[in-house]
């Protein structure tokens, strides 16, 4: 309960602050954002299989998204940016699609 309220206060003041990114960090949101819904995946997964732990769930989570900025940051300095971006939203992509697919066979026996 305490996770839904948090999330539909964050929506309202979202859309009430319309905060905005600053420029030097916006190639960083689109990874930190696939990041993030790996983990997210990867949590409701882990809550279907009935092995889901909180601690474990905030780590994934921060841990991954720390890892994937980290990436494209050092892909930006050696001059490799765009490519190693690629790389990293295509290795989430199949694990988000992944744990989608384990999802929906555990759900729908499909």
């Amino acid at each position: 309960m305490i996770a839904t309220i948090g999330l539909v206060i964050g929506i309202v003041a979202g859309l009430l602050l319309q905060p905005s990114v600053p420029l030097p960090l916006q190639p960083y949101l689109p990874i930190a954002v696939v990041a993030a819904l790996d983990a997210v995946f990867g949590g409701l997964r882990a809550l279907i299989d009935g092995i889901f732990d909180d601690r474990v769930f905030v780590v994934s989570f921060i841990g991954n998204v720390l890892v994937a900025a980290v990436m494209v940051y050092l892909g930006d300095q050696l001059g490799v940016g765009a490519q190693l971006s690629t790389g990293v939203v295509v290795v989430l992509g199949i694990r988000i699609f992944s744990n989608m697919a384990a999802i929906r066979r555990r759900l729908f026996k499909a």
